[in-house]
């Protein structure tokens, strides 16, 4: 079966999509909006469903994939939600100790995409750490709509503590180096960014399409930035000029690349706003950048 793209579908739906994904709209809300469009006689029902997640068809690294190992542990999170759960993954032959990797999740908590994500970060000999926001809840529910419903209802000032309180456990991991780096997507890019600025001992940041922190927060970040936009997201590109201003001001080492005619959530190989090159070479840009500031 060929895989749409994000260029099969008229800019107003994808529009719409991405309205629905971050709750601004509704399912019928969505359905309403995009009626009038048909792309290849697809109803607006059989546009949601082209656009949804399609997990098993994307995914790179099974679970069982004999050159990792995968566990689901717990970390304290005292002033968060008491503890934070999530998915840990490492290479299964190490030598030595070895860089560790928070990878943060969409606003639809820990699904498998994100799980995948995390397994491709441990076969580039990393130890990675995917928290599930959602735990507190019962966890990711199977169902991305209901995974969204969930996720509008949990306290974020609870839950950036977790993070905080899983980055402070990560940094003590025997078996890690003690450098700690994060990447985040969407949501999780904006926790990326929310860490850089909480974290004085952060090590390394990847911010995917994520919101960006409030100008007087820049200057606390001290942990260097690789920062991936897409030119076609003005919810979050068109705050970028703002964002480098205070970065430069404030002196923060940073990388920045916006991938030009990219969607956002380019790197998310589950829907067809994925874009196989740009995801490609931000993974490179990615990895590059955790080998040169975790390692040393």
């Amino acid at each position: 079966m060929v895989r749409k793209t994000a260029n099969d579908f008229p800019p107003e739906v994808l529009k719409a999509f991405d309205q629905y994904t971050h709750g601004e709209i509704n399912r019928r809300g969505f359905l309403k909006n995009v009626a009038k469009f048909t792309v290849a006689g697809l109803s607006a029902e059989a546009l949601l469903l082209a656009l949804s997640p399609q997990f098993a068809q994307a995914q790179q690294i099974a679970p069982d994939d004999k050159r990792i190992t995968t566990s689901w542990v717990e970390f304290p999170s005292p002033n968060g939600s008491g503890k934070v759960k999530g998915y840990l993954v490492k290479p299964a032959k190490v030598e030595g100790k070895l860089p560790v990797v928070l990878v943060v999740h969409e606003n639809r908590g820990l699904n498998p995409h994100i799980q995948d994500i995390a397994r491709r970060v441990a076969l580039d000999n990393f130890i990675a750490f995917a928290p599930d926001s959602l735990a507190p809840l019962g966890g990711y529910p199977g169902d991305e709509d209901k995974a969204r419903e969930l996720f509008a209802t949990l306290d974020q000032t609870k839950v950036r503590e977790d993070f905080i309180a899983a980055a402070t456990e990560l940094k003590k991991l025997p078996e890690g180096n003690g450098k700690l780096g994060v990447v985040g997507f969407c949501y999780g890019g904006g926790i990326s960014n929310f860490l850089a600025t909480r974290l004085p001992d952060l090590n390394a940041a990847v911010p995917f399409y994520g919101a960006h922190p409030p100008a007087e927060d820049v200057a606390k970040i001290k942990a260097p930035l690789l920062v991936q936009l897409a030119e076609q997201d003005e919810r979050i590109t068109s705050g970028w000029p703002a964002y480098e201003a205070a970065l430069k001001a404030a002196n923060v080492k940073y990388q920045a690349y916006i991938y030009p005619g990219v969607q956002h959530a380019f790197n998310n190989d589950t829907t067809p706003r994925y874009d196989a090159a740009a995801a490609k070479l931000a993974w490179e840009r990615t990895i590059s950048f955790f080998n040169q500031h975790l390692r040393t």
